[in-house]
């Protein structure tokens, strides 16, 4: 039984999960949108949101902690000089999904996932 289990597999194994979840975070925070499975955009939502509370106490340790799951510096200044302060007004909810449709080969949902203070040009 799946009791008190959570998050999605993706059909992938840990160390693969935790990567690329960690690179389509840098990814979002970096463009501020990606289109994704809906899938894989409920589960990187919660890193992203996890990375954003880290950056707003913008200290050594949280800067370490970023550093960790991005695993790209230059990600890391953004997010904390850019990112962060833009929704420090915010306690969570700092995505946003939008529904595209089902994509041609194998009809699996595909989505936006932006971060909500995202313009589009």
């Amino acid at each position: 039984m799946r009791h008190a289990k959570r998050g999605r597999k993706l059909g992938r194994d840990a160390a693969h999960r935790k990567l690329m979840l960690g690179t389509m975070a840098g990814q979002l925070i970096q463009h501020g949108r990606i289109r994704t499975t809906e899938a894989k955009a409920k589960e990187v939502r919660g890193v992203v949101d996890h990375l954003i509370n880290t950056a707003k106490r913008d200290d050594l340790h949280a800067r370490r902690q970023a550093v960790k799951i991005l695993k790209d510096k230059r990600v890391v200044r953004h997010l904390f000089e850019e990112v962060a302060p833009d929704l420090d007004d915010r306690t969570s909810g700092y995505t946003r999904i939008l529904k595209l449709g089902p994509r041609q080969g194998d009809g699996a949902q595909q989505v936006y996932l932006e971060l909500v203070n995202h313009r589009v040009e």
